[in-house]
């Protein structure tokens, strides 16, 4: 960033650098750093030109960043002044911006204010109240095409063969070459048929055929646990982004009913005006 226009030599500049007496307490966003022409170049330029460096220059000492920010905007004020006039791009791009960056304003300082630790704690407590803990299983199954093949599967199963030796041997599942272990997976992860017979499963137990959308299965339940709840710490930047987001659209809804807000019927315009680029030319 600092490299991005290429520093001009001292001679070839026709500006002014403001004295360098001011001491830390005398300055203020509007102290004058330097001048081109008749125009004025102050620390809160400065200060911005620098909060919008790239991360890797955060760490370079204060005096190289001074210098080298003051030659950059220097430099762009006297391309600035070159252009005959602002380009309709230029116009509306910084329209936008302006915009931007005050409705960011406002939404941070929404964000900052809306959400206290009192919020979060009754947010959490109202989302978890009747909450049980969650189990989870660890199964491996093997999937056929017919009741047939999946029968003589769990025959074989019965028969003292390793459950993931005939998945291996006889399943058509994605998993069958690792022996059909699926895996941990919770309530909903599963279709409805396979859940139940897994969760009716004792750990090293093994279920009958059974069918669903995909085929005939046989499965095995490997582990199971408990996912306990999440506590109050771990859930609170979901919780308080939650919250920002609430107040934020209330804050909209409030400001739009006090607003004479119009908004073109659909049919107003032709939605592929948004592609006519050559109208900013």
């Amino acid at each position: 960033m600092l490299k991005h226009v290429t520093f001009l030599g001292a001679s070839a500049l026709t500006f002014t650098l403001a004295s360098a007496g001011f001491a830390q307490e005398d300055v203020t966003i509007d102290t004058v750093i330097a001048s081109v022409g008749d125009t004025q170049i102050t620390l809160g330029e400065l200060l911005i030109a620098r909060t919008e460096l790239p991360q890797q220059y955060a760490t370079l000492p204060d005096e190289m960043l001074f210098e080298g920010l003051i030659d950059q905007l220097i430099q762009q004020q006297l391309l600035a002044d070159a252009a005959e006039e602002a380009p309709a791009r230029v116009t509306y791009a910084l329209k936008n911006q302006e915009r931007t960056l005050l409705a960011g304003e406002v939404i941070t300082g929404i964000a900052e204010t809306s959400v206290t630790p009192e919020m979060i704690e009754a947010a959490y407590n109202e989302r978890f109240a009747d909450a049980e803990d969650v189990p989870e299983f660890h199964a491996a199954h093997l999937l056929t095409e017919t009741q047939e093949e999946a029968t003589a599967a769990k025959a074989r199963i019965d028969e003292g063969e390793a459950f993931a030796d005939v998945a291996r041997d006889v399943s058509t599942g994605p998993t069958g070459p690792n022996g059909g272990d699926l895996g941990w997976f919770g309530p909903g992860a599963m279709v409805p048929e396979f859940e139940e017979a897994v969760a009716a499963l004792e750990i090293g137990g093994v279920t009958e055929p059974f069918e669903t959308q995909f085929g005939w299965h046989v499965a095995t339940l490997l582990e199971q646990r408990v996912q306990a709840l999440p506590t109050l710490e771990e859930m609170t930047p979901q919780i308080t982004g939650e919250l920002q987001e609430a107040a934020i659209t209330a804050y909209l809804e409030e400001l739009a009913e006090g607003q004479d807000v119009v908004k073109p019927e659909a049919d107003a315009f032709d939605p592929t005006i948004i592609s006519r680029f050559d109208l900013l030319d």
